[in-house]
């Protein structure tokens, strides 16, 4: 699996790669700033790319950008993006275009290697994965108003589960209840929000979307 890796911090990037490497990850291109990050998506393609928010030259959101920029060009271009604070707006500007192969992963989330891992592969393929802070944060907003007040206390533990990207089995896992359920619940929640069959829609992104524009 090809990688593209963007962190302008020496010592993280070339643990990135190593760590990368070592789980059978091919690194084709390390860049330390925002408009290598957008050339190395745009010539090499990746199968995912994982990306540090804030990058030279300005230090505030150049690798967001970039990765923004190469998915309007390349729709569906996985990105995992690292931050090292909780930033809602990021969270929701990636998951805009309704489209998966989408993470959002605290830097600190990286020292547990397997979990790290898993949530890359989960984004190239075509999952989402957002770190369960971030979900947290979501889910202490002040303001709840429609269409999640429609939902009850189980089908948001169910979308706060879905927003991290985890499958219905692992949801069921962690909540202690069936898979059948949890498709029941998800059904539900589908349903509520108004989000209705279709082939070119992944409703699961669409459902995390409308979760994150509740923050």
């Amino acid at each position: 699996m090809r990688v593209v890796v963007a962190e302008d911090l020496a010592l993280l990037r070339d643990g990135l790669i190593r760590l990368l490497e070592a789980h059978g990850f091919e690194v084709v291109a390390a860049v330390d700033n925002g408009p290598e990050l957008l050339d190395a998506l745009m010539n090499e393609r990746p199968d995912v790319a994982v990306v540090d928010v804030r990058l030279p030259p300005t230090l505030t959101d150049e690798g967001l950008r970039a990765a923004l920029t190469a998915r309007a060009a390349v729709p569906g271009l996985p990105v995992l993006v690292l931050s090292q604070y909780v930033e809602r707006l990021y969270a929701r500007e990636l998951l805009a275009d309704g489209q998966g192969g989408i993470g959002y992963l605290l830097k600190d989330r990286v020292s547990d290697v397997n979990e790290f891992v898993a949530a890359v592969r989960r984004v190239a393929d075509g999952g989402t994965a957002l770190d369960p802070t971030v979900v947290a944060k979501l889910l202490d907003s002040r303001e709840r108003t429609l269409p999640l007040d429609r939902l009850t206390a189980r089908e948001r533990e169910v979308l706060a589960h879905m927003a991290q990207g985890r499958t219905n089995a692992a949801i069921g896992g962690a909540l202690f209840i069936t898979e059948k359920a949890v498709a029941k619940h998800t059904n539900n929640i589908f349903t509520k929000l108004g989000l209705q069959a279709s082939e070119d829609d992944n409703r699961r992104v669409l459902a995390v979307l409308a979760y994150l524009e509740q923050g």
